[in-house]
């Protein structure tokens, strides 16, 4: 299916209403899903696109593959404040990704709060990288973390917790707008997308009765050194936009490479909808070409 290339205001004016009710505080968790669900079916996914459901790590997974023969793998954390979402909600995504990285995308269906509370969703990604690799089809340097918004946030979460329990470092770290601390209150009301009332709900849901200052909760707060090469993406007006830039600040301080890029004018994790927006299309396959070659690097014997 060929994507269509809106102009950015239709864009903007067609998704603002969707979600100011979805993304809602007054909105039942329930309800925020459903609404959620529904609104996905409209994505177009790319044509070859194979999804196979399997369980990992005791979850129902997507497994999304673009080539005959995949190298590596992409394990996709989806975002929505570790309450909503779903691999439905971001399967035209995980697709692009499959087909421009070349990698088998395992996209989990992570237990989501207030029903299952931190550190559920963490021991959920946690789980699916270890069955990854204790299948025996990849090594840990094999595999990818990618994920947005929360999902980037429990990314870089997962990595953390695999390097010091397992001694196993991921690929890389491919994350859109990542909310890495969600104790932290956003100095704007909103954004296009999400908006501080709806954030503040989702942090409360995801803590439970959990501890704050937990770094599993907020990993901005955790252990930086050593995380492998890093990118981060995200647009100069979300409500995210200074949290990402003080994540870039602190993973510089502490030696890892880092790749930073900010988009004008997209909104909160537009390459959900890189279908219809071009720029948003361009920003998902830099992100690509980021797991591609973290996954797959070149060898300098290649290079002649």
């Amino acid at each position: 299916m060929r994507d269509i290339n809106l102009p950015l205001p239709v864009a903007r004016a067609v998704l603002r209403p969707i979600f100011r009710v979805t993304l809602n505080k007054r909105t039942p968790w329930r309800m925020q899903r459903l609404l959620l669900e529904v609104s996905s079916a409209a994505q177009l996914v790319p044509a070859g696109t194979t999804i196979d459901r399997i369980r990992l790590g005791g979850r129902h997974t997507e497994k999304v593959t673009a080539t005959a023969t995949p190298h590596g793998a992409v394990l996709y954390l989806h975002g929505g404040g570790y309450a909503v979402g779903s691999p439905a909600t971001h399967r035209s995504l995980t697709a692009r990704l499959a087909r421009e990285t070349g990698a088998t995308v395992y996209v989990p269906d992570y237990r989501l709060a207030p029903e299952h509370p931190f550190p559920a969703a963490l021991d959920d990604a946690e789980a699916a990288f270890l069955e990854l690799v204790d299948s025996g089809d990849y090594r840990p340097d094999q595999i990818a973390l990618s994920g947005d918004s929360a999902g980037g946030g429990l990314s870089l979460a997962t990595a953390q917790r695999l390097i010091a329990r397992h001694g196993h470092t991921p690929a890389g770290l491919g994350l859109i707008a990542p909310w890495t601390d969600p104790n932290q209150i956003p100095e704007r009301d909103s954004d296009l997308v999400i908006n501080r009332p709806w954030s503040r709900a989702c942090a409360a849901a995801y803590l439970g009765g959990g501890d704050s200052s937990d770094p599993g909760y907020a990993p901005l707060t955790g252990e930086l050194v050593g995380l492998p090469p890093t990118y981060v993406q995200v647009d100069v007006g979300e409500l995210l936009h200074g949290q990402c830039g003080d994540l870039v600040a602190a993973l510089r301080a502490a030696g890892v490479p880092v790749r930073f890029t900010e988009s004008k004018g997209l909104w909160h994790v537009a390459q959900l909808q890189a279908a219809l927006v071009a720029p948003a299309a361009a920003a998902l396959s830099e992100l690509a070409a980021f797991l591609r070659e973290a996954i797959q690097p070149v060898d300098i014997r290649d290079l002649g």
